[in-house]
């Protein structure tokens, strides 16, 4: 197996967690989303950026990309679906400004 590269960040969000409104904590399942999920999700679905673009960015394939893009929506949507709180944390990533 490959050594997994370092990717690149340009945004850390202000917050890291979030709820679903009048639901206890001690009473939430968690979905964890890295660093590196969370910035494909902000790049190509808010900034509505160009996938090959943002790989060359983030320095990873378009495919690693298409990857992190698929795995995040998809904790985001289990999450909101589901009444889970959403954490984002971790990942091999370097922030860039």
């Amino acid at each position: 197996m490959r050594p997994r590269r370092c990717r690149r960040i340009f945004h850390k969000p202000n917050s890291t967690y979030f709820k679903p409104q009048g639901t206890p904590m001690r009473q939430l399942e968690e979905t964890v989303i890295g660093y590196d999920e969370a910035e494909a999700v902000r790049l190509i679905d808010l900034e509505e950026q160009n996938q090959i673009k943002v790989a060359k960015k983030m320095k990873i394939s378009q495919p690693t990309l298409s990857r992190l893009l698929k795995s995040g929506r998809k904790k985001i949507a289990e999450a909101i679906i589901k009444g889970k709180a959403i954490k984002i944390q971790g990942g091999d990533f370097e922030l860039k400004r």
